[in-house]
């Protein structure tokens, strides 16, 4: 029970930081942020990594293998290309395996290193500070200048500024959309759709209309709100992480009690933490990393370079703001190695073997044979039993095939095309009919199960099954 005269304010909520967003007032407001330009070792990094995988991203769709994208994502037609090779819906059970990968692979990654994927890797911090940012610190300045700007009057400067801003923000979203429409439907679609007029390609033109001004909107308008209010990214940390995790972390136990450098004042009682603020200023997100770990944090690292120059001018160690876990920081102890991190790693292998075996058994055609629907079977010839069948084969591969169809286990049975013996086009699905005869006295009952294989001469391409009807004996 407390004592009714013991003073509240021992009572205050030291957490009562993360009931709120650091962009958004207690009104509702939106707070704009203006990020100090970041400079430093990890920022230079960071560039480099990010304009490798901006190179990557924009020159995959331009990339071909036998006249055909090396890669493809076109749902509309359910074809895909990955490195070349081409899926089919067919191949649906691969994707899930897939899928089931990179979300395990995610969930270690962060149990082992934190949000790093956000600050680093992901398309919309990339583009957000590597590419949009900067372009704003060129034309508007640092963050005081664009505190200025936001705030004075709307004069021929500032209007000259704004609209030649947002204009390459635009011109850039265009880019980005045309890039990202190029792997669902392929670059020379989407040259096509630039070139010929626009009543030819009306509903792709809607499309890359759609994606330019969804990308202007992301990265003119909503820019971090992506990152602390719609990715649930953030919100998989509390469950994730834990206290061996590595994360962007501020050294409480060598910063605190924060104080002000002060001529003439004794320090040693001072914790290294001189409380410059210079770690919120550059923070995209606006948050304040020596509250702690929070789900507004990207672990970017601009606060560590910031902190770090800041150290060496004080001449204090650097790494006051580090990538560290809790327990590196308390006991100086890291342990990436910890039964969490192993049991997903173990789930990992074993998805990773299933896949591989699910991709070796891949069939380069495979063949779909179903009874003609609302057809019995027919006896053309005396003693002899014909079922009618369509049949569809999906060819996986960039080769062309004559293909003709083997019954393995009825010696006596025959495969009668109707028509031409099927020829299965690239990377296309080829539909026909087909009678399957067989001796009545070969037949044990009304369903007979008869295994075929789909051959090019003695390569067999596919195994599949299917029923034979016949009479009652």
């Amino acid at each position: 029970m407390i004592d009714n005269a013991t003073n509240e304010d021992d009572f205050k909520d030291t957490e009562a930081y993360r009931d709120s967003l650091a962009t958004v007032d207690k009104s509702g407001k939106r707070i704009w942020i203006f990020p100090k330009k970041p400079k430093g070792k990890f920022y230079n990094y960071r560039k480099i990594v990010s304009y490798l995988l901006l190179i990557v991203l924009f020159g995959l769709p331009w990339l071909k293998h036998n006249g055909e994208p090396m890669f493809l994502f076109n749902f509309m037609d359910g074809k895909f290309r990955i490195f070349g090779v081409f899926f089919t819906p067919q191949d649906f059970h691969i994707f899930v395996v897939a899928m089931l990968i990179g979300i395990v692979f995610i969930a270690l990654f962060t149990v082992v290193f934190g949000r790093v994927f956000c600050g680093w890797i992901c398309p919309q911090t990339i583009f957000m500070e590597m590419v949009y940012r900067r372009i704003e610190y060129w034309i508007e300045g640092d963050s005081k200048a664009q505190r200025r700007l936001r705030k004075a009057p709307w004069d021929t400067g500032k209007i000259i500024k704004k609209i030649s801003k947002e204009a390459i923000f635009f011109g850039i979203a265009v880019l980005i959309a045309n890039t990202f429409l190029a792997y669902f439907i392929g670059m020379d679609k989407v040259l096509n759709i630039i070139t010929d007029p626009i009543s030819q390609h009306t509903s792709g033109f809607v499309a890359m209309l759609v994606f330019s001004f969804s990308f202007y909107f992301v990265f003119s308008i909503l820019r971090e709100q992506v990152c602390t209010t719609i990715c649930p990214y953030g919100r998989l940390q509390g469950v994730l992480l834990d206290k061996n995790s590595l994360a962007v972390q501020y050294d409480f136990v060598r910063g605190e009690p924060r104080a002000r450098i002060k001529r003439g004042t004794e320090q040693s009682s001072k914790g290294d933490c001189i409380d410059c603020g210079l770690c919120v200023q550059v923070c995209p997100t606006g948050i304040d990393i020596r509250d702690g770990i929070q789900l507004e944090c990207v672990n970017c690292t601009a606060c560590m370079d910031a902190c770090d120059e800041v150290m060496e001018k004080i001449k204090r160690p650097k790494g006051l703001i580090r990538i560290d876990s809790l327990v590196g920081i308390t006991e100086n102890i890291n342990a990436l190695i910890t039964p969490r991190s192993l049991g997903y790693s173990a789930i990992l292998v074993v998805l990773m073997i299933l896949e591989a075996f699910l991709f070796i058994g891949r069939s380069e055609v495979e063949v779909l044979l179903l009874r003609t629907p609302g057809m019995l079977y027919q006896e053309l010839e005396p003693g002899v039993i014909s079922n009618l069948y369509n049949y569809q084969l999906i060819n996986k591969a960039d080769s062309e095939y004559d293909i003709d169809f083997r019954i393995e286990n009825i010696d006596e049975a025959v495969v009668e095309f109707v028509g031409q013996k099927p020829r299965a086009e690239s990377n296309e699905n080829t539909e026909g009919a087909l009678f399957i005869k067989i001796p009545a006295t070969v037949l044990k009952g009304r369903k007979t199960k008869i295994k075929l294989t789909a051959r090019v001469g003695d390569k067999v391409l596919d195994n599949f099954s299917t029923t034979f009807l016949g009479p009652v004996r």
